[in-house]
């Protein structure tokens, strides 16, 4: 008799909750609790979203934190076309203690391809173009805000923007911080393949070896890569855990973004679709790049690596630091994290950021006492 005891118990209590308290009726309302649960009260606060003109074209950031004086933090989101904007809410608000955080939904991606016409911008989605684009916001907001420096971090496809802002313009920023570095793509991709090709044999997955095994002699020298076979490589090393670890997909972050209070349902209608577009006009060129040529960095390089990345590969990343020289530098490894470290271990990311970043700041006098 005591578990249906227990059952109306619960039940009845049920019944008398709050209406606050009941499970949000619809998208709008379970948005409205995640906005006011993250919202910025402190008098020195910031906390907008809005449009900024770079390149010829409106793009679209937010700017969050506790206060003014604390440094300026821009995150490059992955992809291409993979926006953080969306899921900031969940791993982003501990940094907006310590940072003025930046989240910038690039040319063709999230609310940025949602506010211009596709027709005019997706001929312009070139990494060329973005570069300059990456540049030109970090000006913006040195200029916006006051600062003589500010933090880069670049995710995944985004490393490969950040790295370029970091060696054109050593002298705006902070230091450059790479989450899930780019580095040889070519070799990175092999190194992919070979994860997941010697993954689906342990696992006995007779599918997966068959089409794994017929991309040959996928990227290697002098053979073209096609996205096709990005897909399919891609396709079992998030399969065997290779993105995200100990996960099969990203959809946990997809369903993740219907949360976003940045995001209207006119954006989120669209995002998968500009996310598809900048992948088809960015990906196959980008993997195709060897951006371990950079050989000196003439400002501070913080790395942030995850032990399971296949996708963009740590260990090649973890090779590159070795070789690189800049005036300090630092690898912090994420023991349980492949490519999305900052959902992965969300805490250990505040604490990295807190460690290795913030005390540059502090140490030019550009953070809050």
């Amino acid at each position: 008799m005591r578990l249906p005891r227990l059952a109306c118990f619960l039940a009845l209590c049920a019944a008398f909750l709050p209406a606050h308290a009941q499970k949000p009726a619809s998208r709008a309302e379970a948005v409205k609790i995640v906005a006011d649960m993250r919202r910025i009260v402190t008098p020195e606060g910031i906390e907008r979203t809005q449009a900024v003109r770079i390149g010829g074209i409106d793009q679209w950031i937010s700017v969050r934190g506790v206060d003014r004086r604390n440094p300026i933090l821009l995150m490059i989101h992955g992809g291409p076309g993979y926006v953080s904007m969306p899921t900031s809410w969940y791993f982003q608000r501990g940094w907006e203690d310590y940072f003025t955080v930046v989240q910038w939904d690039q040319r063709g991606a999230g609310k940025t391809y949602a506010a211009n016409d596709p027709a005019v911008v997706t001929p312009t989605i070139t990494r060329a173009r973005m570069v300059e684009d990456a540049v030109e916001m970090v000006a913006w907001l040195r200029r916006e805000f006051g600062k003589e420096r500010i933090f880069v971090l670049g995710h995944s496809w985004g490393s490969t923007l950040g790295l370029e802002v970091a060696q054109r313009r050593p002298e705006w920023l902070h230091a450059y911080i790479g989450a899930g570095q780019a580095t040889n793509g070519p070799e990175g991709e092999r190194r992919g393949l070979r994860f997941a090709l010697d993954a689906a044999r342990r696992d006995g997955n007779v599918q997966a070896v068959r089409e794994l095994e017929a991309l040959g002699d996928y990227a290697a020298p002098g053979r073209p890569i096609r996205l096709a076979d990005i897909f399919l490589q891609r396709k079992w090393l998030g399969h065997y855990g290779g993105a995200v670890h100990g996960r099969r997909n990203f959809d946990h972050e997809g369903a993740a973004a219907r949360l976003a209070p940045e995001y209207s349902d006119a954006d989120l209608a669209t995002m998968w679709k500009a996310n598809d577009i900048s992948t088809e006009r960015l990906l196959v060129e980008t993997v195709s790049t060897d951006f371990s040529k950079v050989a000196n960095l003439k400002c501070p390089l913080i790395l942030l690596n995850g032990r399971h990345d296949y996708n963009v590969s740590a260990s090649l990343a973890a090779e590159w630091f070795e070789k690189v020289k800049a005036p300090s530098k630092a690898l912090v490894w994420f023991e349980h994290s492949a490519r999305e470290m900052f959902n992965e271990e969300p805490g250990k990311m505040l604490v990295a950021l807190v460690r290795h970043a913030r005390p540059i700041a502090e140490k030019a006098g550009d953070a809050a006492p």
